[in-house]
């Protein structure tokens, strides 16, 4: 297996497919999942000639399950010391949910100063802000928050499989058929990981607020997200997103769910396959 050893000592493991000539694809994934989520996703634009890159978080997947550093500052680092290893020019970064926050800070932060960007898009992502507060009242209260931290302490191998059972993919609805295979993934995914950084993940995804890092990023952003997201409500999230960034497309999918990047892949691979031959 790949790894890269970030500053502070943490084993980041990543796949790099494709022709090392070809434009970069860097791919982050959502919360408490791994690289493995992108499947969809890799293998088609690789199948479009690009080079594809996308790496586990710190303490998920593969990467090292440290104690400490399980915050946006150390989320967006650990991508920059993979992107710097590789050298990635003219790259696009991909972010899903919590992998949009990560992309969010990683191109304002280091990304777009160091030139090593051309575009990002943000998937279904956390941004700006989850939690309610009183500069944020369209925020989702944090009891919800402090449920999950109960239901992953309490039992984190049944709680990771009602999330994608139910409002991830949306198959709590009626007219969505349930995959027992995406379900089953998704537990896979996230058991891999380490409970302390999913754990401490939740405060890193729901209460850091991102909103100057969306208004710094001037580069082309594609912003796509269902209307029917049950994780990240959408007008608190693509919506904002889309004001605050300087140079944004904006894509709300009708009926679709925080997962769309699976369940839906060929029509969002087609929308992103649009906005990276124009960028």
């Amino acid at each position: 297996m790949t790894f890269v050893t970030t500053p502070d000592g943490v084993n980041i493991y990543y796949k790099d497919w494709g022709p090392r000539e070809a434009r970069p694809l860097f791919f982050h994934h959502g919360w408490p999942l791994s690289s493995d989520d992108w499947d969809a996703q890799m293998l088609f634009f690789l199948a479009q000639g690009f080079r594809v890159i996308a790496h586990d978080r710190r303490g998920h997947g593969r990467s090292t399950q440290v104690n400490e550093g399980h915050d946006m500052d150390h989320y967006a680092a650990d991508a920059a010391a993979v992107a710097e290893y590789l050298d990635l020019k003219n790259a696009v970064h991909i972010g899903h949910s919590t992998g949009g926050g990560e992309v969010a800070r990683y191109v304002a932060r280091f990304g777009q100063p160091e030139g090593r960007v051309a575009g990002a898009v943000l998937v279904s992502a956390v941004p700006p802000l989850m939690v309610k507060t009183e500069s944020n009242p369209g925020g989702t209260p944090i009891e919800v928050f402090d449920g999950f931290r109960a239901q992953l302490s309490n039992n984190r191998s049944q709680f990771y499989l009602d999330v994608p059972s139910g409002p991830f993919y949306g198959f709590n609805r009626t007219n969505v058929p349930a995959s027992q295979g995406v379900i089953q993934n998704w537990w896979r995914q996230g058991m891999m990981g380490s409970a302390k950084a999913h754990y401490d993940g939740i405060q890193a995804f729901s209460e850091t607020d991102q909103t100057e890092d969306l208004k710094a990023i001037n580069l082309p952003t594609l912003v796509l997200q269902g209307d029917d997201d049950q994780v990240v409500p959408y007008k608190n999230a693509a919506l904002l997103q889309d004001k605050l960034l300087q140079n944004s497309t904006l894509n709300i999918y009708e009926g679709f769910s925080h997962g769309m990047h699976t369940i839906n892949a060929a029509i969002i691979n087609a929308d992103l396959l649009d906005f990276f031959k124009r960028i």
